[in-house]
């Protein structure tokens, strides 16, 4: 391509990222600390961009440097750019979550629980305790805990999120599994906030053979997905 188609693209690009990270859209490509960067390459992409036009600009029609026409072709490569703009990807769901094995390992440590009351945690924080602290802390309280429905072949339903260490391509799934009073219908991919209490139970991974904690369920009620669906607490 000649300058300026490229200064073109790298603008369209520069431009793509500033979007993404201008909003919650970059959520669904890298981890929530990763915006910074995301800004600051949307920015340098943006000012390369602009100092190309403007040497292009300065060197006048006779000292621009010639470069060979390009096919059409070629231009389809800008597509992926607009679509970064205009479409926002699914985040990894069901599907994915159930032909990974589960990605659970024990932490350095765990905070301290209040000694007394109900408890909010994040599914992969319960996940640890559950099998790495064998409970502790957990037994007799009530627990709420939120995450996607995803369906074995069996049909057995499993609660999940999806960690990342990185970005969404290295993402891996942390499974519960579900038993008590499990709502009669359940839809893959939706999300729930289930609340319930410690149970000993515990499966392997059909995928890895890894540790699969259960919650016995009391009650469970559909919620929006969340503005992260990713959880990124798993490896702190």
């Amino acid at each position: 391509m000649n300058r300026q188609a490229q200064s073109a693209v790298l603008f369209v690009l520069g431009a793509a990222l500033l979007h993404a990270g201008l909003t919650d859209l970059y959520l669904r490509y890298v981890k929530a600390g990763l915006r910074p960067l995301v800004l600051a390459a949307g920015v340098v992409l943006i000012a390369t961009a602009l100092a190309t036009a403007w040497y292009e600009w300065r060197a006048g029609p006779g000292q621009q440097e010639h470069a060979h026409r390009e096919p059409r072709v070629s231009w389809l490569l800008v597509l992926p750019l607009f679509a970064l703009i205009r479409v926002a990807p699914p985040a990894l769901g069901s599907y994915s979550a159930m032909r990974t094995g589960t990605a659970l390992q024990q932490s350095y440590g765990y905070a301290q629980l209040p000694k007394s009351g109900p408890l909010r945690l994040g599914l992969a924080d319960y996940a640890g305790r559950a099998v790495y602290e064998h409970g502790k802390g957990l037994a007799d309280r009530q627990i709420t805990i939120t995450g996607f429905v995803a369906l074995d072949r069996a049909g057995a339903p499993y609660l999940v999120r999806m960690a990342l260490n990185c970005c969404a391509a290295d993402a891996q799934p942390v499974k519960v599994g579900l038993t008590g009073r499990i709502p009669p219908v359940l839809k893959p991919d939706g999300w729930l906030q289930v609340t319930g209490t410690y149970t000993a139970r515990r499966t392997k991974d059909t995928v890895n053979g890894g540790p699969i904690p259960y919650l016995e369920v009391t009650r469970a009620r559909p919620v929006p997905t969340p503005r992260d669906p990713y959880d990124e607490t798993w490896n702190n």
